[in-house]
């Protein structure tokens, strides 16, 4: 049975995901995905990432959103902004709620992330093992003005979805990831791999959170397998989301050579760029990654099932090198 590892975030990673598991139903997949993007809210420990992979592939996702729970109401939203009780800037759905409240609840009564995350997925049978990259607190926060003259941090979901990107970010802080080890079976399942994945999301806190856990980039780039990424970035910008203020943040082009350059032939042995983009192909090969264009919008689950194969493929021409 093909062992194959993903790295996901968010929206892009999910619906990525959604089409491997057409592609290969009958591999095994792990999915390591990012915790950066967590936060507390009302008490409540919130994973967007984990929870967005959970529902697209459990089949509980908003598909129009890409993220939170479809057939949602906001019943306790409402109740809480009467009462004048904020953030009102992060709506959190009924429903996704009591998702929060049962691994609050867990985390409380001891439970590390990862058995939590583990005892969700019971429910949801997403067909693939979901493993956060770690049970430690990491919190990517975003410096940006804080119209004063100087500079303040914020996390990363007050960037995004209160301030919606609008203001220039100078810097992407993972807080925490410095000092967080790998969630169990992170590293094992690098290991036993027979390819590594980074799905078409955000290089900077989605995938690029992941990294920075200490022992997994190495573990990657020790495993002596295929390490094949899909641009999230075509013709320029990108895809879905903010990665052109994330990428100018840490001083890396909007383009999908860039971003093969930021991950590097240290970590990358395969990149595919979209057909828009084949003028990168040389560009990339030049710096060690073997490169091919091929469509990659995620137009429906055949598109990216496609995708998913040719990704793949790529990674058996690296292997036969």
């Amino acid at each position: 049975m093909r062992r194959i590892v993903v790295l996901a975030g968010g929206v892009g990673g999910a619906r990525f995901l959604r089409g491997l598991r057409q592609a290969v139903p009958e591999a095994e997949i792990t999915v390591i995905g990012n915790t950066g993007d967590d936060i507390h809210l009302f008490g409540l420990k919130v994973c967007p990432d984990l929870d967005t992979v959970m529902y697209t592939l459990g089949g509980g996702i908003h598909e129009e959103q890409g993220w939170g729970r479809a057939g949602e109401s906001f019943s306790v939203k409402e109740e809480l902004a009467a009462y004048g009780v904020g953030p009102d800037w992060f709506g959190l759905g009924d429903r996704d709620i009591a998702t929060h409240i049962v691994r609050t609840q867990m985390i409380g009564a001891g439970y590390p992330l990862s058995a939590v995350t583990e005892a969700l997925c019971r429910r949801w049978q997403p067909g693939v093992r979901l493993l956060p990259m770690t049970d430690d607190r990491v919190e990517t926060h975003v410096v940006i003005d804080d119209g004063e003259g100087g500079r303040k941090a914020v996390h990363f979901q007050e960037y995004w979805v209160r301030l919606r990107a609008s203001v220039p970010a100078h810097a992407v802080v993972p807080v925490g990831a410095d000092r967080a080890t790998p969630a169990p079976g992170v590293l094992e399942a690098i290991g036993e791999a027979d390819v590594v994945l980074f799905p078409p999301s955000n290089p900077v806190v989605s995938i690029g959170t992941v990294l920075a856990v200490p022992g997994i980039r190495e573990a990657i780039a020790d495993a002596g397998v295929p390490v094949v990424g899909l641009s999230p970035i075509v013709g320029g910008a990108p895809v879905h989301g903010m990665a052109d203020r994330m990428l100018a943040a840490i001083g890396v082009g909007t383009t999908a050579a860039a971003v093969a350059g930021h991950y590097g032939s240290g970590l990358l042995d395969g990149w595919l760029v979209d057909t828009v983009d084949e003028s990168a192909v040389k560009t990339v090969e030049t710096d060690g990654i073997r490169c091919r264009a091929v469509p990659l919008m995620m137009t429906d689950l055949e598109a990216t099932a496609t995708m998913a194969r040719e990704a793949l493929a790529l990674a058996g021409e690296v292997r036969s090198l």
